[in-house]
């Protein structure tokens, strides 16, 4: 009997289907990266904030739970999305987009929550979500559609340089008028890196970034608070006691922690340092597991972004290509930078340690970029299982 649906074209729901298809594993060295991260972030978050959260909620555990259940649903929504074909994206580009650009601007016109100086939060009920960290993960799946479909035409300015500087821009300008300088340089070092791996010139991007060096600057400069901050940063011993408390205390916590650090749980500079579960929780870290843990936790980073780059080199197609790279890069430069500015090596920016540092939206947003990144990670095992399966059926 012949079948007659076998040439005909497939139904929406079918298609829907396909999308949830799952075509092989995950990439298991990566995953477990992922999940240790993740675990060991409950941890650390418990230990750098039991006593505030004693003082100021009569609950030591009160943050503990929250990161608990932040993580599992993180957990929840990376194994969701990971069994989501990554090709799907395409066509939610610019809705997800559009989403992103109406969160940051309703921050920005005051409808979002104000703390620390910055609008930078939607309360939802409970819920909290910062916009900014959205727009990094949007900004990246924007990157990989439009580099894939542009092809060569990246390396002229008009075509493959000029629009994704732009729309890179917009966000940028969204992200400094909420304010969130920290965010904003992510976004352009993103762009640049992946315009990078795609081919475009590198006079065009040595240029901008050029031009946005002198403007970061200008930016900083002119603006009296931020100005302020980085003269604290650089004459800190005379304002240890001001602006330049919480990293001078950070600083002091990876002194005190030596080699091997003052154990689990132990650490005293948690009792001058403020917030030291958030953007600092890496201070902590130093000063209670001591280089040793400080290095491990490197090469955890390390070898997540360089199992994600070698994800992207074996990708099916050049979209997923420079999605993995993507969300790679962005994995390395929010680590990379939290890390220096906890350690004294850059001025204050307010970036969180990814997987790590206390809060949802941080922690949601890599989870779901994992996620993406491990869906890749599914097709690349089947394009390598595929031709031994052949030989072996044959």
């Amino acid at each position: 009997m012949i079948d007659i649906r076998a040439d005909r074209p497939a139904t929406r729901v079918e298609k829907l289907i396909g999308l949830f298809r799952v075509p092989g594993p995950v990439d298991p060295f990566m995953a477990a990266l992922v999940v240790t991260l993740i675990a060991f972030g409950v941890v650390m978050v418990y230990s750098a904030s039991a006593i505030e959260a004693t003082v100021q909620y009569k609950d030591p555990q009160y943050f503990l739970k929250r990161q608990v259940s932040f993580g599992a649903v993180g957990l929840l929504l990376m194994w969701g999305i990971s069994r989501i074909d990554y090709r799907a994206y395409k066509k939610l580009t610019y809705p997800i987009l559009i989403v992103v650009v109406g969160l940051m601007s309703a921050c920005v016109f005051g409808l979002g929550k104000k703390g620390g100086g910055a609008t930078r939060w939607i309360a939802l009920g409970p819920v909290h979500i910062q916009p900014a960290e959205l727009a990094k993960l949007a900004l990246v799946i924007w990157l990989a559609y439009s580099l894939a479909k542009k092809g060569a035409g990246v390396k002229t300015f008009s075509v493959g340089f000029l629009p994704h500087l732009l729309m890179s821009g917009f966000l940028m300008l969204l992200c400094m008028k909420q304010p969130d300088f920290g965010s904003a340089v992510v976004l352009l070092l993103l762009t640049f890196t992946m315009l990078f791996v795609a081919g475009a010139k590198v006079g065009y991007i040595m240029g901008a970034l050029l031009l946005g060096s002198i403007g970061g600057a200008a930016v900083v400069r002119f603006k009296e608070y931020r100005w302020q901050r980085v003269v604290a940063w650089l004459e800190m011993e005379a304002h240890r006691q001001d602006l330049a408390y919480q990293p001078f205390q950070a600083r002091m916590s990876f002194g005190s922690g030596g080699v091997f650090g003052l154990g689990l749980g132990k650490g005293l500079q948690i009792l001058y340092l403020p917030e030291a579960h958030t953007d600092f929780v890496g201070a902590v870290i130093g000063e209670e597991l001591g280089f040793v843990g400080v290095s491990m936790l490197c090469l955890c980073y390390i070898a997540l972004v360089a199992r994600g780059v070698r994800t992207a080199f074996r990708a099916p197609d050049d979209y997923g290509t420079y999605l993995a790279f993507g969300l790679s890069t962005l994995f390395a430069l929010q680590a990379l930078i939290n890390l220096a500015v906890a350690m004294s090596l850059l001025p204050t920016k307010g970036l969180t340690l990814p997987f790590i540092s206390y809060g949802g939206s941080s922690l949601l947003v890599n989870a779901m970029a994992a996620g993406v990144l491990l869906n890749v990670s599914r097709h690349v095992r089947q394009e390598a299982e595929a031709p031994v399966l052949q030989e072996a059926t044959a």
